[in-house]
């Protein structure tokens, strides 16, 4: 009786909390007001997906610049961009080289027999590699990830490894491989894949056109919402790629690409890895951009604080470690310490 009681009492207490969150980029249903059943019934969710779709549309508008029209044009048809041949072949060697050649402080997150392992490009990394740093400020790069996602920001910054492994068991599957969409907004995510992708060691793989607000898009997006409501569950929704053909639409394109191509894609959109038939080992210069989807402003980035410039993903881990050691959270990145992007993942 007294815990109901407590429990009702905090709920109370954190209402203006709650309510605050539906104007940002929380996705939790396991929070009250965004995982009330009775207000996603009602539209709360939609509600979310549709006012975040038009602001990103009038972001963009004031980011045509940065891509062509033939690339912007196709973008809005199939929600992703693809570079090949991005940088002159001696320039595209030349980074490479630095990229083996380099060993700094990285972490790694398990997922069944997967491992991806992120080496931040801050700017200590980047003062001992000058093809890395002037790749990262080329609107070649930029360009295509500042406007998918709709923000004249930095984004979050990597060298990502992935190493895949056939799955063994049902428990050891890789979830990373189901079909799913990140969040209930448009976000921005991109590859530059630096060796070859064979098309069955894990490629990405993306459905072209999923990231349109269609009739049946949102009316998927509300049953979604009102059973992980019921389930009180996360906000990175799976599809079945069976289900594809009621919402009209084709098989993911796999991205078996060449080295030298850049990815970018609207991961709103339905996207996964693909499956690896063997051990492999994908190396990727890795970048995301996840603002605020509310936000009307292109141009307010936190990397005009002191410090935080170079270092979004550091910090990012910093909060996980305090979160961890106050008992409010669980340790996904684990360090590993001074590693290259190549080396042996321990404990296979």
């Amino acid at each position: 009786m007294a815990d109901g009681v407590m429990g009702r009492v905090k709920t109370a207490l954190l209402m203006p909390y709650s309510l605050f969150q539906v104007v940002t980029g929380r996705k939790d249903f396991r929070d009250p007001v965004l995982g009330s059943e009775r207000l996603n019934r009602k539209g709360l969710h939609v509600w979310r997906v549709k006012t975040t779709a038009r602001i990103i549309e009038w972001r963009r508008r004031k980011l045509t610049h940065l891509i062509s029209d033939a690339e912007r044009a196709f973008f809005a048809e199939n929600g992703y961009m693809e570079r090949r041949n991005l940088l002159p072949e001696a320039d595209f060697r030349a980074l490479v080289a630095e990229v083996e050649a380099l060993k700094a402080p990285a972490r790694e997150m398990r997922e069944g027999r997967a491992v991806t392992r992120r080496i931040p490009l801050t700017p200590d990394v980047l003062a001992h590699s000058p093809m890395l740093r002037s790749f990262l400020r080329s609107e070649k790069w930029t360009g295509p990830i500042r406007y998918a996602g709709g923000f004249n920001v930095e984004p979050v910054l990597s060298i990502q490894t992935i190493f895949g492994e056939p799955t063994a068991k049902p428990g050891e599957k890789d979830p990373q491989t189901d079909l799913h969409m990140d969040t209930f907004h448009s976000t921005a995510k991109a590859w530059f894949f630096l060796y070859d992708v064979p098309e069955d060691e894990g490629p990405f793989t993306y459905v072209a056109g999923s990231h349109k607000l269609t009739k049946r898009r949102l009316a998927w997006q509300k049953r979604m919402s009102v059973l992980a409501s019921r389930r009180h569950g996360g906000g990175a929704f799976r599809i079945p790629a069976t289900s594809l053909k009621r919402l009209h639409l084709p098989q993911p394109t796999k991205f078996s690409v060449p080295a030298n191509t850049l990815v970018v894609g609207d991961t709103f959109g339905f996207h996964a890895r693909g499956v690896s038939v063997r051990k492999s080992v994908r190396v990727e210069l890795y970048a995301s951009q996840r603002p605020n989807p509310f936000l009307p402003f292109i141009n307010l980035d936190s990397a005009w604080l002191p410090f935080v410039s170079g270092r979004k993903e550091v910090i990012s881990w910093y909060v996980q470690d305090w979160l961890v050691r106050l008992g409010l959270g669980r340790l996904i990145w684990q360090p590993v310490g001074e590693v290259s992007a190549r080396d042996t993942v321990a404990d296979r």
